[in-house]
């Protein structure tokens, strides 16, 4: 099914509109910096968890020793 946008999210009006609504509700109309950082910052960040910590004991650090190939969920062998 293909969904279409229309009014201030068309494509074609998307770069004028968007500055304009956030000036119009009291933002900045320049877009926010996003900050690159890695999904192991982020989660560290929201919920306190870091994931490289050994579930078990919750001392010990987890390194990665290897990685299992991705399979392709028609292949059967």
């Amino acid at each position: 099914m293909l969904i279409r946008h229309f009014g201030f999210l068309a494509n074609r009006s998307k770069k004028h509109a968007l500055p304009q609504c956030r000036k119009l509700l009291g933002l900045n109309p320049a877009l926010p910096e996003i900050p690159n950082k890695s999904a192991h910052d982020l989660l560290r960040e929201l919920t306190g968890i870091e994931l490289s910590r050994c579930p078990a004991c919750k001392k010990g650090t987890m390194v990665i020793v290897a990685e299992l190939p991705k399979r392709s969920f028609w292949d059967s062998s």
